[in-house]
């Protein structure tokens, strides 16, 4: 049987690799994209944490700066981006020193969303985040029009 190939059939490749894990067969190790793979699993992990990031900062935006549009369905993106970047948080504590620096990149990118998806200029939104990291934690934190 032949070794799978990390190019051809990912999944069988996985697989062969938790095997010569279990087995402690080292030599069996493709290790230069065992490495890859373990930093990719990493990075998803902050990836989404600033998807989810991104997705909150824009709602309350979208929440604070057209307060006549209110609706439910920014209330519930609102809950479900807190509830996952908890989630994610909690199952990954060494994000939490990276929240300054996913938080600027998650406001910027949320400042051109809200302006996409309200119409308003970008100028409408402040240019650096107007809220705390406790306040974007708090489950009952919504900004004020």
């Amino acid at each position: 049987m032949t070794t799978p190939d990390y190019d051809t059939d990912f999944y069988a490749w996985t697989q062969a690799q938790v095997d010569a894990l279990r087995a402690k067969d080292w030599a069996a190790l493709d290790l230069p994209h065992v490495i890859e793979e373990i930093a990719d699993l990493g990075n998803e992990q902050r990836h989404a944490v600033e998807s989810h990031l991104r997705i909150l900062l824009a709602h309350l935006l979208k929440w604070r700066y057209q307060p006549q549009r209110r609706r439910r369905s920014w209330q519930t993106s609102i809950l479900n981006a807190r509830t996952e970047i908890t989630r994610r948080l909690e199952r990954n504590p060494s994000l939490q020193h990276a929240w300054p620096e996913m938080l600027a990149w998650a406001y910027a990118k949320a400042r051109q969303l809200a302006a996409s998806e309200t119409g308003l200029p970008r100028a409408t939104f402040p240019e650096a985040c107007p809220w705390t990291i406790a306040q974007l934690q708090d489950e009952d934190f919504l900004p004020e029009a």
